[in-house]
This record gives structure tokens, C-alpha cells and sequence, in this order.
């Protein structure tokens, strides 16, 4: 069994699907992710990450990307794939970062894939050599995806604004 992507797109945003889940599957293959993984992709309204935001992080704000790993099932109930977990994006929230950095909304969209996908792999930014080991891996997955990486430097602007 191959990695399994499932994507979900409740609101029917206009997105390119394959494109996001390619850019999951970069960073998969990238940090040489056993090959029966699965994930989800979830794109939904700011407000229902916002609510997400409240209930799981107490942070009562919208966000653009939170990331869900799934727990650890025991060796001996163990399934023939190994379920990372959900990653889910609000689309207005990315749409008006794409915006406000003068990017296409989905290149912006692949990057919070990745983002997210790091993330559900244990990646890290809350020191600084672990964010710049995760900077370093969502700019070489832009990259593979023919993405300038420069991305990763626009967003970090916006978000410290």
C-alpha cells in the first residue's frame, strides 16, 4: 500500500487538489516517510479554524494552518498504514496573506501544506535551530514543487507584522 493522501474540501473552494497534495507528498518523500502513510488535508473557513484554534490551543484568534498527529496505535493493533494525521487550512485566512505578501494563493496554499505536513513529522519552530531546520525543509520541498523559496522569507514577514 502507498501513501494515501485524502483531501477534503467541504466549502468547495476552487483549489487545485493535486497540486496540495503533491506538496504533502514532496515533503514525504523528502523526509523519507515510511512508504505506507496517510494524511489528510482539510481546507475550511477562518472561522471554523478558529475554533479549532480555541478548543485545541486555547488561543481564541484565526490562524491559517493547524496540524493534528494522530496517535500511535500499539505494534499489535498496528495497521497496515501508519496514519500521520490532518492538517487543516482556513482558505480566507491564506487567501488575504497571499495577498498582503503579493503571492498566488496557491503557492501560499502549498507552503501551509508543508508547513503542516513538517509539523505532523515533528518538526518544529520554537527555537531557533529547530526553525531553521524546518525553514531549510519547506524551502527545499518549495522548491521540488517549482515554487520560489523566497515564499518562506515573504510569509515569516507577514506573520511578524
Amino acid at each position: 500500500m502507498a501513501t494515501q493522501i485524502q483531501f477534503h474540501n467541504p466549502d468547495q473552494y476552487r483549489l487545485n487538489e493535486e497540486r496540495l497534495k503533491r506538496a504533502a507528498q514532496t515533503v514525504l518523500e523528502q523526509c523519507a516517510v515510511y512508504p505506507r502513510a496517510g494524511m489528510t488535508i482539510v481546507i475550511t473557513s477562518q472561522d471554523n479554524l478558529r475554533e479549532l484554534n480555541q478548543r485545541h490551543r486555547l488561543i481564541d484568534a484565526p490562524t491559517d494552518v493547524l496540524s493534528f498527529a494522530a496517535p500511535s496505535l500499539p505494534d499489535e493493533i498496528s495497521e497496515e498504514q501508519t496514519y500521520l494525521g490532518d492538517v487543516i487550512i482556513a482558505c480566507e485566512y491564506a487567501a488575504a496573506q497571499a495577498a498582503a505578501k503579493g503571492a498566488p494563493l496557491e503557492e501560499t496554499l502549498c507552503l501551509l501544506v508543508i508547513h503542516g505536513t513538517l509539523h505532523l513529522l515533528g518538526y518544529t519552530h520554537d527555537a531557533p535551530e529547530a526553525c531553521e531546520r524546518m525553514w531549510e525543509a519547506q524551502a527545499k520541498a518549495l522548491e521540488s514543487l517549482g515554487i520560489n523559496r523566497a515564499l518562506v522569507d515573504r510569509y515569516e514577514t507577514v506573520k511578524r507584522a
